[in-house]
């Protein structure tokens, strides 16, 4: 590219030209180094401004931070994707064709939650009363868990309402009780479901890490409450 071709883009443009040169996921101080080894003019902007500013700064960290701003606020159009499963945080550069796929899936992603709702709402309306009743009440045991325990359960399908090939429904024999950690990693994949004794387990062990931090986060945690609960649980798991 001719340097008066690069007089004519934007200072999107440029920031993008030099992410597109770095191969698969960088951080943003790594893009912001490859920007500057580029656009040295661009640096010496930056180190002027920087200079005139009261708190202690480099053209490097000026344009780290514009970069870092532009990219939090999608400024770049959808072709750069964040991995924020590690801080720092990563980024890559998407082409057209990754950029319209990027898309169409954090679009899916946005509305999976009310594709869920309508499934589950639509499915528990023709269950039996006694189904509904299981559902409602493991419903009400993980709310005492969290109240009680300082826990952080939910209503977990073992096999996902909106897994592609094969979706499981709304029904007390298909849920089971999971920490939300747990339940976000898990997605739309299919898990075989606990059994009651696994399930159980599962419970007890959560609640005995809470145990270890109870006066931390100034929980008075009851054994007899969580055998009452585990009995509950046993009772409509299965």
């Amino acid at each position: 590219m001719s340097n008066k071709d690069k007089k004519k883009m934007t200072i999107n443009e440029k920031y993008l030209e030099a992410l597109k040169t770095l191969d698969g996921w960088v951080t943003i101080s790594e893009w912001a180094q490859k920007f500057a080894d580029m656009y040295p003019d661009q640096l010496a902007k930056a180190e002027k401004q920087a200079a005139g500013q009261k708190n202690e700064t480099t053209g490097l960290r000026e344009i780290a931070a514009r970069i870092s701003s532009q990219t939090s606020r999608n400024g770049f159009g959808g072709q750069v994707e964040e991995d924020r499963s590690e801080r720092p945080r990563r980024v890559r550069f998407l082409n057209e064709v990754e950029a319209k796929i990027q898309e169409e899936r954090e679009i899916e992603e946005d509305i999976e939650p009310i594709t869920r709702r309508q499934k589950e709402k639509t499915q528990f309306d023709a269950l039996s009363v006694k189904e509904k009743y299981r559902i409602t009440e493991l419903q009400d045991i993980i709310s005492q868990f969290n109240k009680f325990f300082g826990t952080d359960f939910e209503l977990e399908h073992a096999q996902a309402l909106l897994n592609r090939t094969e979706p499981g429904d709304h029904h007390p024999d298909n849920v089971q009780i999971l920490l939300r950690s747990h339940n976000r990693t898990k997605n739309s994949n299919n898990w075989q479901r606990f059994s009651i004794e696994e399930q159980v387990e599962y419970i007890s062990s959560v609640v005995n890490i809470q145990k270890i931090i109870a006066k931390k986060m100034n929980l008075d945690i009851q054994d007899d409450i969580l055998d009452l609960l585990l009995e509950r649980t046993r009772k409509v798991f299965s």
